[in-house]
């Protein structure tokens, strides 16, 4: 009787194990993660809530790919990168990863909510809400004089640093040294797996240094006579563009410190900056 029990138990354990081997996934977990300080764009649209937006930039993202992007935060990602970044990405679409599901992110735009900045010493933090080992992460900012209003290209990108076998966890902190720079900036990251996987990951955290949007000072001149004195004082940096105002075609605007002009009478909504689109506005 005691011999038939430990045969039936045997026999349980053997079958149980069996369908555990089924049930149970041997493939290792994927890495997930973003910047959270400075906030990359994923990380500032996803806080400010996929659904209701708060920032021009975050409700233009989310209209132009959708509101799931913003969920799944973590995962601006190509699963094979390998390092081959640049030959995987093309230019225009590094804040995407080259992704139509993020393509809200590569918006070039003037106004996503940036964190102030200066040049020397920033402590950033990434958020891995799945950390693994072994893994290099590779910081960068845009070059001096670039233009938030075009498209990021790997040329506009000046490397700060890389930390190389680094074992995040999640939340995981660095020290750079920002050089001078003027203006808004992109601080940019790649955190590329090492050890059982070709998983990369990409950021793009927007910062302004400052300085960048003064406008230029209001200039006189003065014709003979019958004497007549203009002057003439620039629309401020930014532009006067705004949301809600009407346009007729000629009107002239300036966004993101670059002139337009209206070719399409309408009245402007968020969304609608002249940059994201050529066929209302036409630069200047």
């Amino acid at each position: 009787m005691k011999t038939r029990n430990r045969l039936a138990l045997a026999s349980f354990t053997a079958t149980t194990a069996v369908v555990v081997a089924f049930i149970v996934p041997t493939t290792p977990a994927i890495a997930h993660g973003t910047m959270s300080d400075p906030a990359s764009r994923v990380y500032t649209c996803k806080n400010e809530g996929p659904e209701t937006p708060k920032s021009d930039a975050c409700k233009a993202a989310v209209a132009a790919g959708g509101t799931q992007a913003y969920y799944d935060w973590n995962e601006v990602s190509l699963l094979e990168a390998g390092g081959r970044h640049r030959q995987l990405i093309p230019d225009g679409k590094l804040c995407s990863a080259g992704r139509d599901k993020y393509r809200g992110l590569d918006l070039q735009r003037a106004d996503w909510p940036a964190k102030r900045v200066s040049a020397g010493p920033l402590t950033v933090t990434y958020h891995a809400s799945a950390p693994h080992s072994n893994s290099n992460f590779e910081f960068y900012i845009t070059r001096d004089g670039w233009n938030p209003t075009q498209p990021l290209r790997w040329s506009d990108l000046v490397h700060l640093q890389t930390f190389n076998n680094q074992n995040p966890g999640t939340f995981t902190n660095w020290t750079l040294n920002l050089p001078q720079r003027s203006g808004r900036h992109v601080l940019y990251s790649i955190w590329q797996r090492v050890v059982g996987s070709n998983e990369a990951f990409y950021t793009c955290s927007d910062v302004d240094y400052g300085g960048g949007g003064t406008p230029p000072p209001s200039t006189t001149t003065t014709t003979p006579p019958p004497s007549t004195t203009t002057t003439t004082t620039p629309p401020p940096a930014g532009g006067t563009w705004a949301a809600g105002t009407t346009y007729s075609v000629g009107n002239r605007v300036t966004y993101g410190g670059v002139n337009y002009e209206c070719q399409l009478a309408h009245t402007a909504l968020a969304g609608w900056e002249p940059p994201n689109t050529p066929a209302l506005w036409r630069r200047l």
